[in-house]
Formats: structure tokens, sequence, C-alpha cells
């Protein structure tokens, strides 16, 4: 099992639980030990991120440098970056 330690803001993430089931998200925001904040730019938009226990995503390799950048300079992420960076890093999961 998972858990917060194990993830990272900017990490590309499946959801394995719920309505959501199957789609991929980025990690925005790390809520407590066992909650994080995400967002796919589309259903769940930067405005309103959806808050779900680590233990109902499984978590991937990929990290969007570009999004940990925005994150740590405090910079505004639009839902077209995420949307963006999850294509990207969807796309190069299947290459790889």
């Amino acid at each position: 099992m998972i858990d917060t330690s194990q993830v990272l803001p900017g990490q590309l993430v499946i959801s394995k639980a719920g309505r959501d089931i199957g789609r991929c998200f980025v990690i925005i925001n790390i809520v407590d030990e066992q909650y994080v904040s995400l967002v796919d730019g589309c259903l769940r938009k930067i405005e309103k991120p959806k808050k779900k226990k680590i233990k109902h995503l499984i978590k991937t390799n990929h990290i969007s440098e570009f999004i940990v950048d925005k994150l740590n300079k405090g910079e505004k992420i639009t839902n077209v970056m995420v949307r963006r960076e999850i294509e990207k890093l969807d796309i190069e999961s299947d290459l790889g």
C-alpha cells in the first residue's frame, strides 16, 4: 500500500476506484498522510481539484517537471497546461 511519502506533486497517477476509475490525474497537492488533491484539466479542473485517498490510486513513475517547476515557483497552472502534460506523459508511458 502506498502513502503520501511515495508520491510527489506533479506526478501522474491513475484512479483505481470510484467513478473516475482508469482516469489519469496529476497530483497538485498532498493534503495529509492519506489524501492528495488531483486535477486532470477536464472533469477535475484547477479551480476545483479532487480530493482522493492514496490507496485508491495507481502510482506511475512519470512526473511532469513543467508542473513541478510551476508549483515550486508559485506560478499559476492552467487546465490547458495540465491536459497537455497528461497527454505528453501518457504518450511517453505508451512508448516505454
